[in-house]
């Protein structure tokens, strides 16, 4: 058993049963209640919990602070829910590396810290800047940085990953896609390729065909499927869990057998009309009763 496979495994509530188990951690994204965790995040928190989520992942560090609450005050609020911080999304940015000194600046040393804090597994960065990635030179130093994140992490007990969006399948340098580039630069036991299985859509690819290209690759899922955009400029925009054209039961069942997924993070970002929250709890149940 790998040693993100025994974290999963002592972190799986005592209740869970023996598919749950075997088939790993489930948690909610909270960017998916995004403007509810904005107004009110405790009663949001508390909204979740009742659901029967255990594990959520935050998209909300700003000023060394979660959604307004210092590290060891979030960790409390978790703790009193019954909530587990499994993973959380910051994003990396040039001003985190310092190049003169060859190391991390101050603010992204305290981002690891305060993740360990809140009992992070995972430290994740939903975004790549384009000065990062606008040179194949460029993309490679980024890679090489992002390898130093993991090893940062791993001083924490942690892992670094880094959250697909769509612009990784759609952009090429030296003729390769910019997903393949980072595929190749990221050591895969420093930094995990949390992949969402929706995202990528709107850059012209395919879920399947990209976790059949990178066996066992992918052990933080964001569980996510997508319809025709009703209004922006992209093509696809996400709906409920197997409503969509992912194909998502099919996409997770491969990564569970093949594709070394462990964390599975539902994420929803529009909604059709209904209200955030019964999605959630309406994308719990699906994700359920296909056994996870």
């Amino acid at each position: 058993m790998s040693a993100v496979a025994a974290i999963g495994t002592a972190l799986l509530p005592a209740c869970a049963s023996s598919s749950a188990k075997k088939k790993g951690i489930v948690g909610l994204q909270l960017y998916s209640v995004r403007d509810q965790m904005t107004a009110d995040p405790l009663g949001s928190l508390k909204e979740i919990a009742a659901m029967g989520y255990v594990y959520v992942e935050h998209a909300n560090y700003v000023d060394r602070k979660f959604y307004g609450y210092a590290p060891q005050e979030f960790r409390k609020v978790l703790d009193d829910l019954g909530l587990k911080m499994i993973s959380g999304h910051t994003v990396f940015a040039p001003e985190h590396w310092d190049a003169v000194s060859g190391d991390f600046t101050d603010k992204w040393k305290y981002t690891v810290e305060d993740a360990a804090v809140l009992g992070q597994k995972y430290v994740v960065s939903p975004w790549l800047d384009t000065s990062m990635r606008d040179t194949y030179d460029n993309l490679k130093k980024s890679m090489e940085i992002f390898n130093k994140c993991g090893e940062l992490c791993q001083k924490q007990g942690m892992k670094f990953g880094y959250h697909n969006h769509s612009f990784e399948f759609s952009e090429k340098l030296n003729d390769e896609k910019i997903f393949d580039l980072m595929m190749k630069g990221m050591e895969p036991n420093l930094v995990v390729m949390q992949i969402d299985i929706g995202n990528l859509y709107n850059g012209g690819a395919i879920a399947l065909d990209v976790v059949k290209q990178y066996p066992g690759r992918f052990e933080n899922v964001h569980a996510k499927d997508e319809i025709t955009a009703t209004a922006g400029e992209e093509k696809y925009e996400s709906t409920i869990i197997g409503k969509g054209i992912v194909n998502a039961q099919e996409v997770l069942a491969l990564l569970s057998k093949e594709g070394g997924a462990e964390v599975y993070i539902i994420e929803q970002e529009s909604y059709q009309g209904k209200p955030p929250m019964e999605c959630m709890k309406e994308n719990l149940a699906v994700m359920q009763g296909w056994g996870y």
